[in-house]
């Protein structure tokens, strides 16, 4: 038996029919059947041909706009044959939670080819679909105001927001709101992983898997983000020259300097670490948060070359006067260097890939130092303690210096906020929360934000092209840490929102970052709007703000529910004056929070002072910021740092690339900067 797709509509309800095609036998078995008109709406995005019977002998094809003028009289066999011809050209086994009809984060369950159950349960809402809110659910949403409109209360009224900072039960309070409300949107434990897009053990329990937000789209939909959109995706290379691609560079009017851009890189790839020869829905860093395994490593047996095994220390060497990394050939650990790179410039430090460029060598750098600083301030407090003591407190007080540098100096500039960030695990203590995270795979593509970087890097009165400066740690020894700070704070970082903006020279990474997300059957931009309780757009144009890159996603995709997660990011219209959409920080803020505070040195039993050495070691964390963390591991006077360029109205005290070409990428070779294994840099 051949089961139809197409559905007989009468004017009192709705006959479904399946033709008993048998050897002897030519009976068409009709089964009627009333449903609710939102269920026929779910079948009809999904691709079911609905067929209204009327009685004026006629019928007539809804979905498609033909009629078929048929003598109703026709025989049973002739009418049988039809529909069954009918159910082999519209769908075979159509999966009708393609088409998403659960809404409010309901559980969409197909039960055959030809209906589905939504599973509400503890959404606030019911229903067919988990459209009908709950009381309390529609009081709350209808006094809760937008994102943008707390985004722009947030960022403006100083004077307010300058008397709320200094007022500590208002201001705790409002932190613990913007925690809670934040994290709240992350699942956890984790439930859905590329493999298993419904809940399993597999999906909570193998770390080496990147956890979900969204389960992928069901291998057996009509097109790749579900039902609409064409039925095949753009090519990753002419999307990305077309919409992606800098023209010409684009400061971002936010103020964030090239510090803040290579201390994202640094602090994210310790987490973000995909395991490409698995796949992309892999990764190789198992500990799913801070763990400072950049400086490190990611193994133990990493970690015991890079230790010196005295006083809780890292291994280093001295040049001029200072402490850098040691090399390869010190210390016998895996990194990525290519042949032209000297022996004596082939730094060794926690992540594999850090040689890449100056400004990952620089915060390694910065780090080690203050790992081997922190040794000595608790040596001196507890000089009976052995090297593994003093280690292991040191990693957990640098921990802690990350989080917290992160929130106040990190998140703090991201945000644009007026109100200030607060890094206090104490105002958790008594919310339901769960001190444990896993990295989502989401959160890795939201976070290739390679529009921040320049056409070219202005350090001290040189200029470095992306040849000179990609694999030339001699750059680090050559201008000394102080310079590096003061120039990369002085130089504007590029607006990440807004499209075309992705340097040609890194054009490949963008391109992998498209091919990777289909690997992973990522749902739409829309779909993860929805999930984070955004209103999904309604256009190209209401996303662009703009007509000309509207036209352009328009003709690759068809339609405003098929656009890809990765390319909507970059493409979506800014905030006004600032450096991201609303979808990147919507989403995005959720991810960080909830990782930043799941980690266990927030939790109740870890945070208080012994942890930490005592008091000592409890105050470098809480007087952490990113200038002190530069003051104390710089020789000499010490140099701005900043995540904003200073006087950044005043265009002569900063550094604008001004370049109106193309980001020179004739004269770099994509393969040497980056190998396959490490194109999430």
């Amino acid at each position: 038996m051949l089961m139809c797709c197409n559905i007989l509509t009468f004017p009192t309800g709705v006959t479904q029919c399946t033709p008993a095609i048998h050897a002897n036998d030519d009976r068409l078995v009709l089964r009627v059947t009333s449903q609710p008109r939102e269920r026929i709406k779910a079948q009809q995005r999904a691709g079911f041909r609905h067929l209204t019977l009327h009685p004026q002998s006629f019928l007539t094809a809804e979905g498609e706009g033909e009629t078929l003028n048929e003598d109703w009289s026709m025989n049973r066999l002739t009418l049988g044959l039809l529909l069954w011809a009918l159910s082999l050209t519209v769908c075979q086994g159509v999966n009708l939670c393609c088409s998403e009809p659960c809404q409010n984060r309901g559980v969409c369950t197909a039960l055959g080819s030809n209906d589905y159950e939504c599973d509400c349960t503890r959404t606030g809402y019911y229903g067919e679909n988990c459209t009908t809110p709950e009381f309390l659910t529609w009081i709350k949403v209808s006094l809760k105001p937008s994102p943008n409109t707390i985004h722009y209360l947030l960022t403006h009224f100083k004077g307010f927001w300058n008397i709320i900072n200094n007022i500590s039960f208002l201001r705790d309070g409002i932190m613990r709101y913007v925690l809670t409300s934040r994290s709240h949107f992350i699942d956890s434990p984790p439930t859905f992983n590329a493999d298993y897009g419904y809940k399993s053990w597999e999906a909570y329990s193998n770390l080496s898997y990147y956890t979900r937000t969204l389960p992928p789209v069901a291998e057996d939909c009509p097109t790749p983000m579900g039902i609409a959109g064409k039925k095949e995706l753009p090519d990753a290379k002419v999307l990305a020259e077309k919409l992606l691609m800098r023209r010409q560079f684009i400061p971002d009017p936010q103020g964030t300097s090239l510090m803040f851009a290579f201390f994202a890189q640094h602090f994210t790839h310790q987490f973000f670490k995909s395991d490409l020869k698995r796949g992309p829905a892999f990764t190789q860093a198992l500990g799913h948060g801070v763990d400072l395994s950049h400086i490190y490593g990611d193994n133990l047996e990493k970690q015991h070359k890079l230790r010196l095994f005295k006083d809780g220390k890292l291994k280093y060497q001295i040049i001029d006067g200072e402490i850098y990394p040691p090399t390869m050939k010190d210390v016998d650990v895996q990194m990525h260097y290519p042949p032209h790179v000297p022996e004596s410039h082939r730094f060794a430090v926690g992540h594999e890939a850090f040689g890449l460029v100056p400004g990952l060598m620089m915060y390694a750098t910065i780090w080690l130092r203050e790992h081997n600083r922190v040794c000595d301030v608790l040596k001196e407090v507890h000089p009976d303690w052995d090297d593994e003591r003093l280690f292991q407190t040191s990693r957990l007080i640098l921990i802690g210096e990350t989080i917290k540098i992160v929130i106040e100096d990190y998140v703090q500039h991201l945000s644009g906020y007026n109100f200030k960030l607060k890094f206090d695990p104490e105002l958790l203590f008594n919310q339901r929360f769960q001190y444990q995270n896993r990295i989502s795979s989401e959160f890795n593509t939201l976070y290739h934000w390679h529009p921040l970087m320049p056409d070219s890097f202005h350090i001290e009165e040189k200029d470095y092209s992306y040849k000179e400066f990609v694999f030339n740690t001699s750059v680090v020894t050559e201008h000394g840490i102080n310079n590096l700070v003061e120039s990369f704070t002085k130089q504007l970082a590029g607006r990440v929102a807004g499209g075309r903006n992705v340097p040609e020279p890194i054009m490949y990474v963008s391109i992998k970052s498209i091919e990777h997300s289909r690997q992973m059957r990522y749902q739409s931009l829309n779909a993860y709007r929805k999930r984070f309780s955004l209103k999904p757009y309604s256009s190209f144009e209401d996303m662009t703000g703009e007509k000309e890159m509207a036209a352009v996603l328009e003709d690759l995709y068809g339609h405003i529910d098929a656009v890809e997660l990765y390319p909507g990011l970059l493409v979506e219209k800014p905030r006004t004056n600032a450096i991201f959409g609303e979808t990147m920080v919507e989403m995005g803020a959720p991810f960080s929070l909830k990782g930043l505070m799941g980690n266990p040195i927030c939790s109740p039993e870890y945070w208080k002072p012994s942890t930490f050495g005592g008091s000592v070691g409890f105050n470098i964390i809480n007087t952490a910021s990113l200038q002190s963390l530069v003051c104390n591991n710089v020789r000499g006077p010490c140099p701005l740092a900043s995540f904003h360029v200073p006087d950044v109205k005043d265009t002569g005290s900063m550094i604008i690339n001004s370049s109106t070409s193309h980001s020179g990428g004739s004269d770099i070779n994509p393969t040497v900067i980056l190998k396959e294994r490490t194109t999430e840099l």
